[in-house]
């Protein structure tokens, strides 16, 4: 080896020992680190203190047992503003860190702006679920809670962000909708629904009695079920099939309860029924004799 790259290897060897053994280098890496470490740490609690502060705020206690269309939209800002506020510290929280390494952060910001100019144009989908997004909270189209049918499934919301919604399906998944795909939404929980009970007699059943032991039924409904809020109806023959009559009784019910009111009311429908000696038409086959048939 020469006596050039011998020098030049202990001149490099000198720097970097000098620099690692340098006390106030390791000092001023550490403030940074603890600094940073600190930003961290407050930033993650004044997060939460924030989202303490906002669910405070926001919260509205329920009453009354009917749905409260306020309480909707209460929930849904409150997780929106959640968002929002941590979004925002640890937007704020990097750039802290940033500075403390020594980074400029006006080239930074002039950077960041240029780059998301190329990205709005470069990401219309997602300018365009931000934009559903804040219509849908802006017009109250559906909130938090509520069920609804989106793009065909059916479900409860569990989320709305601007630019994502979760639904909650009724056998547990969890369904996420790019706030920019949903075309098509039925909303359940926004005014009462109505609970529509056919029952089937036999011909042979006098209808006049079959009505009155209904309305009898209906009444201790009423009275039973807190879901239903009004008087329930009869609405009178509604069809008549082969082997059956088919009567046809509704009630007016609290949002999205109608499927408990019309289980809750075929059971006491049929135990009274059984009660009352009223036969529900079943499948018979006759068998006959030929001699039998003869006679006839």
């Amino acid at each position: 080896m020469s006596t050039n790259t011998e020098g030049f290897f202990q001149k490099l060897y000198n720097q970097i020992y000098s620099y690692l053994t340098d006390a106030d280098m390791w000092v001023n890496v550490g403030m940074v680190l603890v600094k940073i470490l600190a930003i961290v740490i407050a930033s993650r609690i004044v997060v939460s203190l924030l989202h303490a502060t906002v669910n405070r705020i926001f919260h509205h206690r329920h009453g009354g047992g009917k749905i409260q269309l306020d309480q909707r939209r209460v929930d849904t800002m409150r997780v929106l503003v959640n968002n929002i506020v941590q979004y925002t510290i640890y937007f704020l929280a990097i750039l802290m860190i940033l500075q403390l390494l020594g980074i400029d952060l006006r080239p930074v910001l002039v950077s960041a702006g240029v780059l998301g100019l190329a990205v709005g144009f470069g990401a219309q989908s997602l300018v365009r679920d931000i934009i559903t997004g804040f219509f849908i909270i802006f017009e109250d189209q559906f909130a938090v809670g509520d069920v609804v049918t989106i793009n065909n499934m059916t479900g409860t919301v569990q989320e709305i962000g601007l630019r994502i919604t979760r639904v909650r399906s009724w056998t547990g998944e969890v369904h996420i909708f790019p706030n920019g795909t949903i075309t098509q939404v039925t909303n359940f929980s926004l005014q009462n629904t109505l609970a529509v009970v056919d029952v089937s007699v036999a011909y042979e059943e006098n209808l006049g009695q079959v009505e009155e032991v209904l309305k009898e039924v209906l009444a201790k409904a009423q009275a039973e079920l807190p879901d239903i809020v009004a008087e329930p109806q009869i609405l009178g023959v509604q069809a008549l099939g082969p082997s059956e009559v088919v009567m046809r009784v509704t009630a007016e019910c609290k949002p999205n309860a109608h499927h408990g009111v019309n289980r809750n009311l075929r059971a006491m429908i049929r135990t009274e029924f059984t009660k009352r000696g009223i036969q529900i038409p079943y499948p018979k086959i006759v068998a006959m004799s030929g001699k039998a048939q003869g006679q006839a």
